[in-house]
């Protein structure tokens, strides 16, 4: 059987950036929300599935510290490869964000995560899941949640997905996270094809 971790190196190995499903080269949907953020520069940021996103870049020129987490190590390593030596501010995981982070990590002021969560199908990989986002997001910080919506597609990179509403969203973090902003938002993948996401931003109490 095939792993995760095998999975999508399959697919990030022989593809250039813009032939992945999900690329995009104009990030200013996430950043319009990060910017809802009170002092974001030179914050801490998680990105649990970091994949060779534009985000990172953008994030770096900010002067963000970054936390990288991937559950494919080719797409890590594709990415150390274009970033370079900016390594003071960046720390590197290839982990399953289902399972449990360790335990040194430090936390973050923000956690971002655009199309990963609704991989997640078992509800144990989903409670792992939010497990780490509490563990990590510090008293105050912010998470941004952006999903395939309850009208998107059920599938991507051949799997099935587990599509989320802002009430699902709210329910599984908890009554220590407030809903700051939402918003439905149509990308148009490298396809031309329309993929319906819902942006959602919380703030821990």
């Amino acid at each position: 059987m095939t792993t995760p971790n095998q999975h999508w190196n399959a697919i990030f190995k022989p593809k250039a950036d813009p032939e992945l499903g999900w690329y995009e080269t104009d990030v200013a949907q996430t950043l319009k929300f990060l910017d809802l953020v009170p002092q974001n520069d030179a914050a801490t940021i998680f990105l649990p599935g970091a994949g060779t996103s534009a985000l990172v870049d953008e994030l770096l020129s900010r002067g963000s510290h970054l936390i990288l987490n991937d559950i494919s190590d080719e797409a890590l390593k594709q990415l150390k490869e274009r970033i370079g030596s900016i390594q003071d501010r960046l720390t590197w995981i290839h982990h399953d964000i289902s399972k449990p982070l360790p335990c040194e990590l430090r936390q973050a002021d923000i956690w971002i995560d655009r199309a990963v969560l609704h991989f997640l199908l078992d509800e144990a990989d989903i409670d792992g899941y939010f497990n780490n986002l509490r563990s990590t997001v510090r008293p105050e910080g912010h998470a941004l949640l952006a999903e395939f919506s309850v009208t998107g597609a059920p599938k991507c990179a051949g799997l099935d997905l587990h599509r989320y509403s802002v009430e699902e969203m709210s329910e599984r973090l908890g009554a220590g996270f407030d809903l700051v902003r939402q918003e439905e938002y149509t990308f148009i993948n490298p396809s031309g094809d329309p993929r319906p996401y819902i942006y959602a931003l919380f703030r821990r109490k």
